[in-house]
């Protein structure tokens, strides 16, 4: 390793250092903190994200109101229950995403025969794993039939240890921002920035919108553990691509609470942490995924046409 990713790395380690010694005194003040008035972040530029829903909104009020209504061929995992189609939602532009083409999970490496039965019918030919390299070794995935196992790993060094930001000043400011919003669990608040702070979350992400538009011969899945963090900013990301609005997004995200029956499995906060830093970082969802993530136009424009009708 070189000096300068020795130093980066080091760097990493006396941060986690520290938020691992100052653990039990920051949930003890998370505890009594008192949850701050949550808003969703700015627009996404050219994308068409209207940014805040508003205060008096239904989103506001209840985000996942604002789901449509899951298709009567809508498919349902046994062994995935995090499983879902990210179709169906309309733009801004007023066009509406392809059902059939794209599905967002938790782990498969659950999944029953019927279930394997199941994605091989919908088509399903490309599997994307966003998991660690401890995660895949001990809970494998179920393939479908014939389909393409590709990893996309969030968390992985392989391409070198560097971030957008001093990572000490990311930790810092997230763990200030938990507090300040009331956030159930630190450490979730602290993930998702660093979600956009890390390089090699960059590739991962980037790997999987290129992976998605360039799936010409079926229909994609890709996944986590849970299907709500890793795999919820994937999500987030790809539907602000595509146009939907933030408040729909927010919803999306939301909703895995209740697919996972945990009404803490995800917070709003949490996801309006990681728009933040892609805000204060890029200043737009749209330079985000051009610098950060490393899309050209044509892979956009691609994503765009396989997904929008």
């Amino acid at each position: 390793m070189s000096p300068r990713r020795a130093r980066r790395a080091d760097i990493t380690t006396i941060a986690l250092a520290g938020l691992i010694a100052l653990g039990p005194a920051l949930g003890a003040a998370a505890a009594t903190a008192q949850p701050a008035d949550v808003s969703s972040g700015s627009g996404s530029g050219s994308f068409g994200s209207s940014g805040s829903a508003g205060s008096g909104s239904a989103a506001a009020n209840d985000p996942v109101s604002t789901l449509p209504a899951p298709a009567t061929t809508a498919i349902r995992l046994d062994g995935a229950t995090n499983f879902r189609d990210i179709g169906g939602y309309r733009t801004t532009d007023g066009r509406t995403i392809r059902t059939g083409l794209v599905y967002r999970s938790n782990g498969l490496d659950k999944l029953t025969d019927a279930d394997l039965a199941k994605l091989n019918t919908a088509g399903v030919t490309l599997d994307v794993d966003l998991r660690n390299g401890s995660e895949r070794s001990g809970a494998p995935d179920r393939v479908p039939t014939g389909a393409q196992y590709k990893v996309a790993d969030v968390v992985s060094f392989d391409s070198g240890i560097s971030f957008h930001e001093f990572p000490v000043i990311t930790l810092g400011r997230a763990v200030i921002d938990g507090l300040i919003n009331g956030s159930s669990d630190l450490k979730m608040s602290i993930q998702y920035p660093f979600m956009v702070d890390f390089h090699g979350s960059d590739v991962a992400f980037g790997a999987l919108l290129r992976s998605i538009a360039g799936n010409s011969g079926g229909a994609t899945v890709y996944h986590c553990t849970s299907g709500k963090d890793r795999t919820g900013w994937a999500t987030a990301v790809l539907l602000t691509v595509l146009g939907v609005p933030r408040d729909v997004v927010n919803a999306d995200f939301l909703a895995s609470n209740k697919q996972l029956g945990d009404a803490k499995a995800v917070e709003l906060s949490w996801l309006e942490a990681a728009f933040d830093e892609v805000d204060r970082l890029y200043g737009s969802v749209d330079k985000y995924v051009r610098d950060g993530l490393g899309l050209d136009q044509t892979t956009i424009d691609a994503l765009r046409a396989k997904l929008l009708a």
